[in-house]
This record gives C-alpha cells, sequence and structure tokens, in this order.
C-alpha cells in the first residue's frame, strides 16, 4: 500500500496565503468602496456612481475581471481564482485608499499579470508573482498596448508590485521597477515623428472646413459642435472644462487706452487654479459668437432644468400639455405629447421599455391607458447623476450651465424629451468631429461635404486643439510659464508632450532672426559689405537646426562631423531661445555640476596631479560661459522668444599650451644667452 504523500508548505508561504485570504475577506466583507450593495461575486462591476467623470454623458463605468488576451471579445473569459478574488480586492482596496481616475488602466495591470501567471507558473496563484513574472507582464503590456498606453500600465504594474511586497502578499519580496519607458515625444525628425505630429494635429482640410461649417450651422448638433471647436481654437482647453462652464462665463476687464480684455472664467480640470483665461482679441467676436449660439440652442434645455431644480420629485410640462397634471390616467397620445414622441406608437414602446403597465379603462373602448404617476416617476428617474448639481468643486448647476440640452436633442434617430435634460457628451462633440465616421456616422463634415484632399473622411479629436495651440505658442516663442498657465497646467514640464514644432518651423524661426536685430550674438547683424538678400544670407550661415539639451545646434553635419564632441556650450553654434523653462533648468543643472567640477580640479591643481590645471583651466571656461549664458536667459529686459548665440569660447587648447611653452621656452634660452654675452 503506498504511502500518503504529505506536501510541505514553508511557514513563509504558509504567512503569504493566509495574508492573501484575509485581504481577500477584508474587501469582500468590511469595505464600502464602490457601494455596499456591490456584488463582490459577480465579475462585472458597475461602478459609475463611484467614479465620477465629467462629460460623459450615459456612458456607464464597468469593470470587467476578464483575461488580457479576451478583453475584447463580445463575451469575455474572466480571469482565473484565486488571481481574480484577489485582483477584485485589490481593486476595492487601492480605490479607497488611492483612488485614480484612469481605474481601467489599473485594471488592465491586473490582467497582464495574470497573463504572466498563467504563463510561467500555471496556476495564477498571486503569492507566486516574482520579479520574472513582472517581467513577462511588462513585455505582455508592450505587445498589447500603444507606448504611451503601455508606459501608465508599466506604471501601475510597479504600484502593484510595491503593494504585494510591501503588504506580504508574495513570497519573494523583493523590489521591482517597469522597464517599460515614457515614449520620448521630443524626436522632431523622420517618419515616425511626422506620423505622431499628424494625429496630434488638426488637418488643413479640417481648419479650412471648421469656420465655414460654423456660419452655415443650423441644427442643435452642428451648432454645438462647431461652437464648442471655437471656443477650443480661441484658446488652449481640455473638452471636459469647455462643456462645464456655466452659461455667465464671460469676463469684461476695461483697459485705459486699449480695447476692452475679453476672457472666460475658467476651471481646470487637473489641480490648476482657477482663473480668467483671456482671449486674443481677434478670437474674442468668434467666441462671442459662438456663446450665443449655444445659449440660443440651450436655452429651453435650462428653463427645463431650473423648474426641476425648484419643484423636485415633480415632472416638467410644457404649458400645452400642463392641463394634464391633475390626470389619474394618460392616454398613449397624451404620453407621447409629454415626452415628444411622434405618436402613440413610440408611446407604447417606451412605456413597454420603462416597464410602466398599460389597461383599457372600463367604458373608453379598446384605448390603452397608462396612470401619470408612472410616467412621472420614469421621467424623474431619467434626471442625471448629482443634479441640480452639475461639478461640486465649481458649484455650477445644471439650470446654470451653458452645454445643457434636452434628452437626445443632439441625435439625429431619437425623438427630443420636452421634459428631461442631459449634458452635452464629450462622445457627443468627438463624434460630431468625425471620430466615428468608419463606423458609419455623421460628422458636421461629412453632413456639410467636406473632405480630406484625398477624398478620405475628415477625423478631428477635440484635443487635437490644444496641442494645435500649444504648438503656435511654441512657434510664436511664448514663454514656457505663460505656455502653461494658458493651459491650465501645473507643471511646465508637461508643455513638452504638446510641443509638435518641426524642424523646418525651428530652422526657420532662427533663420528669421539672422540680421534683424532680435537675436544675441555674432549672427544679429549682416556683414557690413554683403552683397546677398537676408534670407539668402541666413540659409548659408544656418544649414540645419536640431534640438539639443540647451537648446539648438546650426552646425552643418554634411560638410563635417562635430569638432568639440558635444561640448555645446564652448560652441558658437548653440542657439538658445529665451523663455524655455526646460532648457534653463538643464542649464541651471549643467552649471552646478560644472561648478563642483572645477572644485574638485582646483583641489587636485594643489595636490600636485599631473594635467590637473588643464582640467581647472576647461572647467573654468565652463562656469563663465554657462553663467554668462544663464544671467543673458534671466535678464527681464532679454523678450522671449530671442535667439541667444554665445561668442567664439577661448578653449583651454593643448596645442596653443605646447605653443606658450615653447615660446617660453625660446625666450628662456634668449635670456641666458644675453646674461653669458
Amino acid at each position: 500500500m503506498a504511502a500518503d504523500i504529505v506536501v510541505f508548505v514553508p511557514r513563509i508561504e504558509a504567512d503569504v496565503r493566509a495574508n492573501v485570504r484575509q485581504f481577500i475577506d477584508l474587501a469582500r466583507d468590511q469595505l464600502v468602496v464602490f457601494g455596499p450593495d456591490l456584488s463582490f461575486e459577480s465579475d462585472t462591476w458597475d461602478v459609475t456612481d463611484a467614479v465620477l467623470t465629467k462629460a460623459k454623458g450615459k456612458k456607464r463605468e464597468r469593470i470587467n475581471f476578464s483575461t488580457l488576451a479576451a478583453v475584447n471579445d463580445p463575451v469575455p473569459s474572466v480571469m482565473p481564482e484565486p488571481f481574480r478574488s484577489f485582483a477584485k480586492a485589490y481593486i476595492r482596496y487601492l480605490s479607497g485608499i488611492r483612488p485614480v481616475k484612469a481605474i481601467h488602466t489599473r485594471v488592465a495591470a491586473l490582467r497582464a499579470l495574470a497573463a504572466a501567471l498563467a504563463e510561467q507558473e500555471g496556476d495564477c496563484d498571486p503569492v507566486r508573482a516574482d520579479q520574472a513574472v513582472f517581467n513577462r507582464a511588462a513585455q505582455l503590456v508592450v505587445g498589447h498596448f500603444s507606448a504611451g498606453a503601455a508606459y501608465r500600465v508599466g506604471q501601475q504594474l510597479e504600484v502593484l508590485s510595491e503593494f504585494m511586497r510591501g503588504n506580504a502578499l508574495i513570497i519573494n519580496r523583493t523590489s521591482w521597477r517597469s522597464p517599460i519607458r515614457r515614449p520620448l515625444d521630443t524626436v522632431r525628425v523622420g517618419p515616425e515623428a511626422d506620423r505622431r505630429r499628424r494625429e496630434k494635429l488638426p488637418s488643413e482640410a479640417a481648419l479650412d472646413a471648421l469656420p465655414r461649417i460654423f456660419l452655415m450651422a443650423k441644427e442643435p448638433a452642428d451648432v454645438i459642435t462647431t461652437s464648442a471647436a471655437a471656443i477650443m481654437l480661441a484658446a488652449p482647453d481640455r473638452i471636459s472644462e469647455v462643456l462645464t462652464l456655466p452659461s455667465d462665463c464671460e469676463v469684461v476687464e476695461a483697459r485705459p487706452g486699449k480695447d476692452d480684455a475679453y476672457g472666460l472664467r475658467w476651471w481646470p480640470a487637473k489641480g490648476a487654479k482657477p482663473g480668467v483665461k483671456w482671449m486674443v482679441p481677434a478670437m474674442a467676436p468668434v467666441v462671442q459668437d459662438a456663446l450665443r449660439r449655444i445659449r440660443k440652442v440651450t436655452a429651453e434645455a435650462r428653463v427645463v432644468a431650473e423648474w426641476y431644480e425648484r419643484n423636485p420629485g415633480r415632472i416638467y410640462l410644457a404649458s400645452d400639455v400642463e392641463h394634464l397634471r391633475n390626470n389619474e390616467w394618460l392616454t398613449l397620445e397624451e404620453v407621447a405629447r409629454i415626452i415628444g414622441l411622434i405618436d402613440r406608437v413610440g408611446a407604447n414602446a417606451w412605456c413597454k421599455a420603462q416597464g410602466i403597465g398599460m389597461v383599457r379603462l372600463k367604458g373608453q373602448g379598446n384605448a390603452l391607458y397608462v396612470r401619470f404617476q408612472e410616467v412621472e416617476g420614469a421621467i424623474i428617474s431619467l434626471l442625471p447623476r448629482g443634479f441640480p448639481t452639475l461639478d461640486e468643486k465649481t458649484g455650477v448647476t445644471y439650470a446654470k450651465a451653458l452645454f445643457v440640452v434636452r434628452r437626445n436633442e443632439l441625435g439625429a434617430q431619437r425623438g427630443t424629451y420636452r421634459c428631461m435634460i442631459e449634458l452635452v457628451s464629450v462622445g457627443q462633440i468627438n463624434t460630431g468631429l468625425g471620430s466615428r465616421s468608419a463606423h458609419g456616422l455623421d460628422s458636421i463634415f461629412s453632413r456639410f461635404g467636406f473632405t480630406e484632399p484625398n477624398g478620405s473622411h475628415i477625423v478631428l479629436k477635440s484635443h487635437a486643439f490644444r496641442h494645435y495651440l500649444n504648438t503656435l505658442a511654441q512657434v510664436g516663442g511664448l514663454s514656457q510659464l505663460d505656455i502653461a498657465k494658458w493651459s491650465g497646467r501645473l507643471d511646465v514640464r508637461q508643455n513638452e508632450a504638446y510641443d509638435h514644432v518641426s524642424p523646418r518651423q525651428i530652422l526657420e524661426g532662427i533663420r528669421s532672426a539672422v540680421g534683424t536685430g532680435q537675436m544675441l550674438g555674432s549672427l544679429s547683424e549682416l556683414p557690413k559689405r554683403a552683397l546677398i538678400k537676408r534670407d539668402a544670407f541666413a540659409q548659408l550661415v544656418v544649414p540645419t537646426a536640431h534640438v539639443t539639451e540647451l537648446g539648438y545646434c546650426i552646425h552643418d553635419y554634411t560638410s563635417s562631423p562635430c569638432q568639440l564632441h558635444a561640448d555645446c556650450i564652448n560652441c558658437q553654434e548653440l542657439i538658445c531661445v529665451k523663455g524655455d523653462e526646460r532648457k534653463m533648468s538643464r542649464l541651471r543643472a549643467q552649471l552646478g555640476e560644472a561648478m563642483r567640477l572645477k572644485e574638485k580640479a582646483e583641489a587636485a591643481t594643489g595636490a600636485g596631479y599631473a594635467g590637473s590645471d588643464r582640467w581647472m583651466e576647461h572647467h573654468r571656461v565652463a562656469v563663465e560661459r554657462l553663467a554668462q549664458l544663464l544671467a543673458i536667459m534671466e535678464d527681464p529686459e532679454v523678450p522671449d522668444g530671442t535667439p541667444i548665440q554665445m561668442a567664439v569660447a577661448d578653449v583651454p587648447s593643448r596645442v596653443r599650451g605646447s605653443e606658450k611653452q615653447a615660446g617660453a621656452a625660446i625666450q628662456d634660452r634668449r635670456s641666458l644667452q644675453g646674461a653669458g654675452e
């Protein structure tokens, strides 16, 4: 008889498994994140009421605990146990202590880890996640997502690893860092840079069509879409910020001796301070016209919203059906008139969809009737989440909102509700701009007959306007701080992702400053005897330009390689642009490093190390030039956008040093000969 086999389980592994079980029990039985009625055992969680995202309309927020491979399947397969229960506990727990808006990125990290565990270990047990498993999960992420999305999911994988390690939920507690690096958006040359620029910025066809459609638009959907686009083309806004503006958002400020300043009250979506976003004078009339058009289309919806705010629990009835309020029973024709449906057939379908019972009343023939109270309750249930408040942070209500419309007013396939309102959603604006043209949905461009030059659909994302205006600001030389404030950002470093200035634009900007006096350096003036046009001279002396840490290099690599081996600060071909905060921060860092190296070289020289005097002289020159350049960049008298070129550096040279030593030796010999005579 075979002996029973007892598998030994090490204490540390037993402890870890116990920790995981306790963690799951805690999340299932004690936490109320996503609501106390949440079905923990369900494999799909509806978290719409807990994850409030602005301007998403009627779209529901759901978390599906599906596998990475099957996430897009019509009926996706779910994560295997025991990982699935751990994933649910992790999402619920972290959403309480560390909530994020992009919750699906966190779920994607869990899917990748589950897939890696299934490959590496076979049993999909979370306690076995080690560095090799996390590395494989990172590989899967790179294969399933775009570069930017993969970076964000990788960061969530790192958070997941640290959480499991710090809470003793894995056996191997070695720390792990995500190998997925942030995609480099500053590369401006090559096919990939051109493709990325095209994807981020509006096409010429789109920019040409928008003002024409703006003037021709009559239908509510076209007016709302083109007017929102006009506002976003006047200032670099996020679409959610535009859609949550109050109706009375305009600000006019008198300026002595100048035209009045015109702007909009603004509440940035990502943490920057509220304020007034001032409009460029040329765009102020366009924005004023856009707001007038929006208010005209949305006026009735604000009346409805104000009614519900003043009369909670009661249905809004238009003046022609107000007499029906005291009726106990309604005919289907009366229901259609109250809601705004075409006829009793539509009313019949609506009542069935809402679960409203229809009866035939005695003595009334075959006509169907419904109770007024049931219709009223069904309509009231359609009020937007959080009503009457649209945005708790700003206090804006639906009755005061700019982009509030009657329900289905922007949809061509459904009838407009006379008695219910909704906020214009991000999806509706993007659909109007062509984001779903490939799926057969009309856009403002297709409805008015505009296409790309090759006949394809014009497709435009609302965020493209923000990229476009930021790029114009970069080309125009606006300071990084001003661009960040204009765009509603907390950190000027975020400007980099929106800077799509092309190599040709960089080159033209430097060339345009040559010989105009708008530049500091030897190229600021043309040679006095030059018999050549300034533009032609600029093309000769600045044949090309590329980005460096401190500015732009105008060296022509087709004629010779770099002679200074990237010692840019000592090169006359370095062009810096005043106002670029990112370059200035790097300049300060280089100055600090050069000062430390100079001190070390001085100490080495004092100790008598061979050759240290040459290093001391090199660092001395570097410190002087960096300090001079930084002083110019910080000088308030130098306008932002000014190109700066340093003079030729007096760089220590071994050849000149040898010549100097040889000259001194010859002089010494002559002195000795003279003394001998």
